[in-house]
């Protein structure tokens, strides 16, 4: 598409919905063969195949391409199909409006530049009819065309359809959503599809064609903040190729070589060296909507699921507990107690719901306070928390980064749009991590060139257990172990934090989360320089463990409980149980190997 291109020549992307048997799959067989989009022969394949079967002729056979979907009569896919108007390229989702198949919808809209939803002029407005509505505003989809089909089951009546666009326009008024317009129409026949039915000649709006020509495709975002969600870290180390870049797809703005970004949740900031391309000539610039990856003037530690911003625009939210609107689809209900998977962009983090504030009817918008769990169908407003804080935006500032899906089970149950960032107990000192982060002087050396030099990854490795398990007998032996093998590693009491760098401290419950601060702040510095760190303190909790976790970076930290019984709520990697530091250092040495914080042995 070149940059002069009309905006009616471009591509539009469609979401067609409703409920179930009002005749979606007959319209977008309608559009094919009207628009002259099906391949060659295949309507009179159709007719024929019918003729043979003793069936009747149906359009929406030319989209029930699967003998299980016509055994059914129900579509359980979303399906995707191509057809021309007068002025523009279309591909339409077909957003299944079978009850069970709803969460299909939820795909299909997320990617749709506009929505057609169908509503069975004989049935009138259906459950159905009312969720995708809902579903589609949620989604942020705001132009919509509603298509009365059947008419011809009505006689073309206008005070039936009049009824439909009265009850249907009072509830999209409530979703605060304005309709491009209700358009009367019989897939079966054809009317007002392609051309005008003299039947509706009371009818002096669009036809359908007319009405997608009129419709705007969605423009992507360049004029918003710089918003990469980071995929992967591509190195090709193998080639003699030290480039180290980074990828994604821009979801925002535009990204030039000499630029500043600062990674979030981390807060890293470093300066694009070069912007890449596969197989083609580096680019000038990277903008939404399209795939990118750069390399870095200084060389800093990203992952998966950081977000990538400029320095100069303004900086997403970052916590581990928002506010968000959300649908659920799962056949268990959503409920407090449970752990669920959340992803937003590419961030994947556990989390469970805090606080439901009041759950709706998605038919018929009715509130229902004091909910305990949200069912299936449902859509809620709730306080959500998550294992670690990451980082979105809200749908004013950019869709694409404010939108999430809930997996429960490996499976996809639900999905929702943040509302409001709302404050956690680390807040306060993510901001002073995210300010050392953005003030870090970055070494020249960078972190794969010590790796290759040591033959290991930096890692803490925190040993706590019950008060009288000997942890500095463990960590001593394998301090001894690992500096035989060559590994630069280094033991660190928390005594010799806390009568060192915590000298001004008194070691009291009141002071515990600023000398864990400073010893988690001593233990950064010694992985930034290559170091396996090892590090005793008793009965770490999960609390202290998430504390460290924001002035470390998680996947460093490696967590041992030596002892048989487990006194705290601490989420550990490996559990010792043997008194002898000797075999403990060798359990905890095999942790290390497969985590590749050290090589395997050969």
């Amino acid at each position: 598409m070149s940059a002069g291109a009309s905006p009616s020549a471009q591509r539009l992307n469609l979401v067609i919905g409703g409920h179930v048997d009002h005749g979606k799959s007959t319209i977008i067989g309608r559009l094919l063969a009207d628009t002259g989009s099906l391949p060659e022969g295949k309507l009179e394949q159709v007719r024929a195949t019918c003729v043979r079967s003793g069936k009747p002729f149906e359009w929406a056979f030319l989209l029930d391409a699967l003998k299980d979907e016509q055994a059914q009569g129900i579509t359980i896919d979303a399906a995707r199909v191509f057809f021309r108007t007068a002025n523009r390229s279309c591909i339409l989702i077909d957003a299944p409006g079978h009850i069970e198949f709803l969460r299909n919808m939820i795909t299909g809209a997320a990617r749709a530049d506009a929505a057609l939803l169908v509503i069975d002029a004989k049935e009138g407005v259906q459950e159905n009819s009312r969720r995708h509505g809902y579903m589609m505003s949620m989604l942020g989809i705001r132009q919509l065309a509603v298509l009365v089909n059947k008419m011809d089951l009505v006689g073309f009546d206008r005070a039936a359809f009049e009824r439909i666009v009265e009850e249907y326009g009072r509830f999209l008024n409530r979703l605060e959503v304005r309709p491009a317009g209700f358009i009367p129409v019989s897939g079966r026949e054809g009317s007002n599809i392609a051309g005008r039915d003299p039947r509706t000649g009371w009818y002096r709006g669009p036809t359908v064609l007319e009405q997608l020509d009129g419709f705007l495709p969605e423009a992507p975002p360049v004029d918003q903040p710089f918003r990469m969600p980071v995929q992967d870290v591509y190195r090709f180390p193998q080639h003699g190729d030290e480039r180290r870049i980074i990828a994604g797809s821009v979801e925002g703005g535009v990204v030039r070589p000499g630029d500043a970004v600062i990674f979030y949740p981390s807060g890293k900031r470093a300066q694009v060296r070069s912007l890449e391309a596969f197989n083609r000539d580096r680019p000038a610039m990277a903008r939404a909507g399209e795939s990118a990856g750069f390399t870095l003037e200084e060389q800093v530690y990203v992952r998966r699921g950081e977000l990538a911003t400029l320095a100069s625009q303004p900086a997403p939210r970052v916590t581990s507990r928002f506010r968000a609107s959300l649908f659920w689809l799962g056949h268990r209900p959503l409920a407090p107690g449970r752990e669920y998977l959340l992803k937003l962009g590419t961030a994947r983090v556990a989390m469970h719901l805090e606080a439901i504030h009041r759950v709706i009817d998605a038919a018929s918008l009715e509130p229902a306070e004091g909910a305990e769990r949200v069912e299936r169908h449902a859509v809620a407003e709730c306080t959500i928390a998550l294992g670690r804080a990451i980082a979105f935006d809200l749908p004013s500032e950019s869709v694409a980064t404010s939108r999430f899906v809930i997996v429960d089970d490996y499976e996809i149950c639900g999905g929702g749009i943040v509302r409001e960032a709302l404050t956690d107990r680390q807040s306060a000192l993510r901001e002073r991590v995210l300010l050392r982060n953005y003030k870090w002087e970055s070494s020249l050396i960078p972190v794969e060139r010590r790796a290759a030099r040591f033959g290991q990854r930096p890692a803490l490795v925190l040993i706590t257990g019950e008060p009288d398990a000997d942890r500095k007998a463990l960590a001593r032996e394998l301090e001894s172990r690992l500096f035989s093998a060559g590994r630069s590693v280094y033991f660190l009491g928390i005594g010799n934090v806390l009568y060192g760098v915590d000298a001004d401290l008194e070691r009291t419950l009141e002071y515990r989360r600023e000398h864990l601060r400073r010893m988690a702040e001593v233990a950064n510095l010694m992985l930034d320089a290559g170091v396996i760190l090892l590090v005793t303190a008793a009965e770490l909790t999960q609390e202290d463990l998430d504390l460290i976790g924001i002035m470390v970076d998680p996947e460093q930290i490696e967590t041992v409980w030596l002892g048989g019984r487990v006194t705290t709520d601490i989420a550990f990697d490996l559990q010792v149980e043997a008194a002898d530091p000797e075999a403990g250092s060798l359990q905890v040495e095999a942790l290390l190997r497969t985590r590749g914080f050290i090589p395997a042995e050969p």
